[in-house]
């Protein structure tokens, strides 16, 4: 949602505050701040849109200090402006804040009624008036922090600093990721490890309800209950040369280009090829037991998500429920003995999915996770974890990363449905090849890339533009029409094919596009039959098959790509490669920010 960087130590802290902010900017980028301790004083720079509106500033106004915070911001509560920008201060303390305070209205009014008048609209100004409100009435900054704390309700990762304490910086965390570094006579705290990497490899990462005191020489950790405690110090493999566009236009391109290797990468942690077998890490629960399975995620993770759906109920014929986790723990289900609740998050710090979790844990659940990133929230929640070897997505619109967890997906529902005796040993033998095919095909799949993007000068003409698929082609569906209205802004929607004679195909004339997902499948010749309902009505098809289903359709469309014919287990994780292809184009022609794209952020920590 929001990214924040501090640093106390014995250098100049204000480029390494904006490089550690440039880092992070994947979070949010509506505006733009950092705070520096100037001899006993608190000296500020901010500035409304993106990083390099703060960085002008900063070179004009530069700011000094070995002491400071830095965040990027993404809006909850106030509009993206300046007054709104963190860090917010008052002249005894200043602090960053990613998450919502959900009972700030009853501490503003408190404050208010003090005499403590606020100047932005943040829920964020709240903590820092009732911190500088303890400061004044004689606790220490440890003090006055520490019963802030217990006043705060909701989700928060909170960075703050002292007029007069050169040596002296706060982290605390509920609901919201926060990590700590180790330096060589510094200190850091991050949002993630992603935007310590140039400082040091060395993390540790804080717990639910932890509050650190960081100064020059290490940290001291505090459970809720203030109770030291000791976390386990790590050492991160993450690099600064991670992060590069690689000679592409935009980090989503990159990423897309990435694919091939990256789902090669995920593949091969599963895969045995001699043996043309797959295996899962040991599980601390036995497949053959699993009663349901429940999987849960957000936005395309869930697609990711319904994707399996198809393959676990077809393959290896146990029930599954499919939940976007926003909606789910709301329902108050009863889950059932020995079920598995899967939850899927590509920064493994979503809020909807990780109270999700909670809530099937108190259920009684086992909990699987499938994460990008392994010292994530949800995964050190869980009983098990696949990971995806996406490495670092700095795009908002998901990718790599979803791709990735298609080829998690794919290779546990095969690992189930052998431990389940629902496939032999023969069976199990062509789906991993299948998969073992996916990297090479997809890479012959970019070689469309200029093919896509002479269509995407029609698609961006477009005001509304339906996709339809049919099995596990429909979430490709519902994943394309997401990316399309994530970066380019046009109204997208992905339907069952099946269902557009109950309702949409209402929509459909000379102006709509129609972009249908069609694989040769058991299902081909029903999606054809639909599309044929679409062109009759005037509809402007766009057909994505293999040979054998353009051979038998593509005169029919106005426009149709053929794409590598491979088995249809595996069809879904190719065909989202031209989808998202499509999207970027359509984007770029249209001139929005394809990376961060507006009212957007990488990674939702709020509910």
């Amino acid at each position: 949602m929001c990214g924040i960087v501090g640093i106390v130590g014995k250098q100049e802290v204000g480029p390494l505050l904006l490089e550690g902010l440039k880092r992070l900017e994947y979070r949010g980028y509506d505006s733009a701040g950092i705070a520096t301790l100037v001899e006993d004083r608190i000296e500020r720079r901010r500035a409304e849109g993106k990083l390099s509106n703060l960085a002008d500033l900063v070179e004009k106004q530069p700011v000094v200090g070995t002491i400071g915070i830095g965040h990027t911001r993404w809006a909850t509560h106030g509009i993206p402006n300046e007054v709104n920008a963190h860090p917010h201060k008052t002249d005894r303390v200043a602090m960053v804040h990613n998450g919502i305070i959900e009972n700030f209205q009853e501490l503003r009014q408190e404050l208010d009624g003090l005499g403590h008048k606020m100047t932005s609209d943040t829920d964020t100004e709240v903590v820092v008036q009732l911190i500088d409100y303890y400061l004044q009435q004689g606790k220490t900054p440890v003090e006055a922090v520490s019963t802030t704390l217990k006043r705060l309700e909701g989700a928060f990762a909170l960075a703050i600093i002292f007029a007069g304490e050169q040596d002296l910086m706060i982290g605390a965390r509920k609901g919201s990721p926060l990590a700590v570094g180790f330096g060589d006579g510094e200190m850091y705290l991050g949002s993630d490890a992603l935007a310590l990497a140039p400082l040091t490899k060395k993390i540790a990462y804080m717990e639910e309800g932890d509050w650190v005191v960081l100064n020059s020489q290490g940290a001291t950790f505090h459970d809720y209950e203030d109770t030291v405690v000791e976390r386990e110090v790590k050492l991160t493999e993450l690099s600064g040369a991670l992060i590069g566009k690689g000679g592409h236009r935009h980090f989503m391109l990159k990423e897309i280009y990435e694919q091939p290797q990256v789902i090669g990468d995920t593949l091969h942690a599963f895969l045995n090829p001699a043996t043309r077998t797959l295996t899962l890490p040991d599980l601390p629960f036995d497949l053959k037991d699993i009663s349901k399975i429940t999987i849960i995620a957000c936005g395309t993770s869930s697609y990711a998500a319904l994707t399996a759906k198809y393959w676990l109920e077809g393959l290896a014929k146990v029930p599954v429920e499919v939940d976007i986790a926003s909606e789910f723990r709301y329902r108050n289900v009863e889950m059932p003995e020995k079920g598995v609740a899967i939850f899927i998050s590509q920064s493994g710090e979503t809020a909807d999915t990780l109270a999700a979790l909670r809530y099937c844990r108190e259920q009684g659940q086992k909990i699987l996770s499938i994460v990008n990133v392994p010292e994530s929230s949800i995964a050190r929640e869980s009983d098990a974890v696949l990971l995806t070897y996406a490495g670092p997505e700095i795009g908002v619109a998901s990718t790599k990363a979803f791709t990735t967890q298609l080829m998690v997906l794919a290779c546990f529902s095969v690992v189930m449905a052998k431990a389940r005796g629902r496939i032999d040993a023969e069976t199990e033998g062509q789906l991993a090849e299948a998969l073992t095919e996916v990297p090479a095909r997809a890479a012959e799949v970019l070689n469309h890339d200029e093919r896509l993007l002479e269509l995407a000068h029609e698609v961006a003409e477009a005001r509304d533009v339906l996709y339809l698929g049919r099995g596990s082609s429909y979430p490709i569906a519902l994943e394309g029409a997401l990316k399309l209205k994530e970066i380019s802004y046009i109204h997208a929607e992905g339907y069952a094919a099946g269902e557009m004679k109950h309702g949409p195909i209402a929509l459909i004339d000379e102006n709509v596009p129609v972009i249908v997902i069609a694989p040769s499948d058991e299902l081909f010749d029903k999606t054809a039959s639909n599309m044929q309902e679409v062109i009759a009505r005037g509809g402007r098809v766009i057909f994505l098959s293999d040979a054998p289903g353009c051979k038998k359709l593509a005169e029919m469309a106005n426009h149709a790509i053929a794409l590598p014919q491979v088995n249809p287990f595996v069809a879904p994780i190719l065909y989202s490669i031209p989808v998202q292809l499509l999207a970027y184009h359509v984007a770029v022609i249209k001139g929005t920010d394809v990376d961060q794209p507006r009212n957007l952020a990488k990674s939702v920590t709020v509910e």
